[in-house]
């Protein structure tokens, strides 16, 4: 009798180590796919807080709390269901979906480096969408759901990526990992998105304390947060044309056209072989530069495209 309960008890606790290694492999491969995502999170952290400027500081975190609900709802209700059935029975269409998602990703990087250069072409459509007369709960259910829309794109890219580095493993395997994506990615956005959004207010309220340390910290905060949501709205553009353009690049490999390519990393290996001890990084750079030279070129031609759409047509296209 006892040693058939000690033989209970070491089933228990093998069953239990194979458990804790699943969890461990399941954690594992979700930070690999996750990482591979990492460009399109940047852009999500740098584009979310553009739908809180000029509300209500108390309203800034229900914004945000329900803009992170419908992100999560986005990621495992919409966008997990249809990328689980299409990788279990049309697994050849990930590669050129994933393209058109890196297209995407071109065509969003290139428009925001056009704006910033031709600023005054946007401002009348700007201005426009501003003369509208809303009540405070309609414009921000509008922004709401503005924002979850955009989500909802930058989303399914993510979790499509994420799904092309697990796309080997099991079903319930690829499930498990998404979800965690899914989680991990939502939470850790939204949570950046937040300290950003509140940082304004802290220095505010330092900036009144009686501690001219106090006050000085303060006032930094203040004048440097515009800095630092300039450089994460620059990074999160390079990311973008960094990741849409060496996404395109691996994908036409896999389709059969592998000179684009091969071009870029016979470039890296020269790089690397050249520079000894700094070639890792260097050809690393190299592989980055061209991917985002890539991706504003292809994002361009669909600038370009866009723009000599009928004026009705691209107005549709952009709601």
């Amino acid at each position: 009798m006892a040693s058939g309960l000690f033989a209970l008890l070491d089933d228990v606790a093998a069953l239990s180590r194979m458990a804790a290694a699943s969890i461990d492999d399941v954690g594992a491969a979700a930070g690999r796919a996750s990482v591979k995502a990492a460009g399109v999170v940047v852009d999500d952290a740098a584009v979310t807080p553009q739908y809180v400027q000029g509300v209500a500081a108390e309203r800034e975190l229900p914004m945000i709390r329900k803009i992170a609900v419908g992100s999560l709802r986005n990621k495992l209700l919409i966008i997990l269901p249809a990328a689980l059935l299409l990788s279990q029975f049309l697994p050849w269409l990930l590669t050129p979906i994933l393209m058109l998602g890196g297209a995407f990703l071109c065509y969003e990087g290139a428009e925001k480096v056009w704006h910033k250069l031709r600023p005054a072409e946007h401002a009348p459509a700007a201005a426009d969408r501003a003369q509208a007369p809303q009540s405070p709960e309609e414009a921000e259910r509008t922004m709401v759901s503005g924002a979850i829309r955009t989500d909802l794109i930058l989303s399914a890219e993510i979790m499509v990526i994420s799904l092309n580095e697990v796309a080997a493993e099991g079903f319930w395997s690829r499930a498990a990992i998404l979800v965690v994506v899914a989680v991990g990615i939502t939470v850790l956005v939204y949570g950046v998105v937040g300290v950003i959004v509140k940082v304004d207010d802290v220095g505010l309220a330092l900036a009144q304390r009686p501690s001219a340390a106090a006050q000085r910290v303060g006032r930094g905060l203040v004048k440097g947060m515009p800095k630092v949501m300039a450089v994460i709205s620059v990074v999160g553009t390079a990311a973008m044309l960094w990741v849409g353009g060496h996404i395109l690049l691996v994908g036409a490999e896999e389709l059969g056209l592998a000179a684009p390519y091969d071009a870029v990393h016979h470039v890296e290996v020269a790089v690397h072989d050249a520079l000894g001890s700094a070639g890792a990084v260097a050809g690393w750079f190299v592989n980055t530069l061209a991917s985002a030279l890539v991706g504003l070129l292809v994002g361009a031609l669909v600038v370009a495209a866009k723009s000599a759409l009928p004026a009705s047509v691209e107005a549709k296209l952009s709601h």
